[in-house]
């Protein structure tokens, strides 16, 4: 789909739209099959099929603030992994402010459920789905990843995530947060979802693996939560390795998930193999 199929969103940040461009650009040819599972456009996911798939699936969730992206932002990302046979799904869901937590998030379950109940028609392995995102999507991942309350209203077993793959994501809103205000898709200061977003709160005994990466100038309150986010999972006993990328700021680390051979690629690679 392109952004004209979409409802409106807020208009993009000033300093977001050259990244928004180079997404767009790096994604040239490159197209999923779009697949709704929801009445909304954003609720979709694209699939990129392998040409020789090995049943491990790649879902990642875009970025934006929580009130912008679409799931076209991952195009470029694709040709990286289905080049090694991951089948790979870019997941969409509707934005704040027109919508409020959790919608956004209950949008990404439903993108998993999809995923996990109709993936082997693309050649991948349901008991092998790896979930990340990029930002906002880094946080939906790794909020889905450490909760177990989702899992069963959608008719999936409790470890249908097979590890966790987080890029530049949020773990923590509120107090202590590092964030100067509180995001719009959280609605009301006083509603509690400032709780009830937050990841962290939520690392309760042994997760799913997680692979954690952010830039190496990323934003400071983002490397901290990142480094607070590994300690508590740390400390449940979770198999979690975090990964400053080398040179990138906050929106640069999302263009080194998709470098043919790049470092970080590698990583995932192998992670997916465990």
């Amino acid at each position: 789909m392109q952004p004209e199929d979409y409802p409106e969103q807020d208009e993009l940040a000033e300093f977001a739209r050259p990244y928004a461009e180079e997404v767009v650009r790096r994604a040239v040819g490159i197209e999923g099959e779009d697949v709704l599972f929801g009445s909304d456009p954003y609720q979709s996911v694209g699939i990129h099929q392998a040409p020789d798939p090995n049943g491990s699936v790649f879902a990642f969730i875009h970025g934006g603030g929580w009130t912008n992206g679409y799931k076209e932002w991952n195009n470029f990302m694709a040709p990286a992994y289905t080049s090694h046979g991951v089948t790979f799904v870019s997941i969409g869901y509707r934005l704040a402010p027109r919508l409020i937590f959790p919608a956004g998030l209950d949008d990404c379950a439903m993108g998993v459920s999809w995923i996990y109940k109709n993936i082997a028609d693309y050649g991948g392995d349901p008991s092998r789905i790896f979930l990340g995102g990029h930002s906002a999507g880094g946080h939906y991942s790794s909020l889905l990843a450490v909760k177990r309350d989702w899992q069963e209203k959608l008719g999936l077993p409790s470890d249908v995530i097979r590890g966790c793959i987080p890029v530049s994501g949020v773990y923590r809103f509120g107090e202590n947060s590092g964030l100067s205000q509180s995001p719009r898709f959280l609605g009301a200061v006083n509603s509690g979802n400032d709780v009830a977003a937050s990841s962290i709160l939520f690392v309760n005994g042994v997760a799913c693996p997680f692979l954690m990466a952010h830039g190496e100038n990323d934003f400071p309150h983002l490397i901290v939560q990142a480094e607070e986010m590994e300690t508590a999972l740390r400390a449940s006993g979770t198999n979690i390795e975090r990964v400053p990328l080398a040179g990138c700021d906050h929106l640069e680390a999302h263009y080194a998930t998709g470098e043919l051979n790049g470092d970080w690629v590698k990583k995932v690679l192998k992670f997916m193999v465990t």
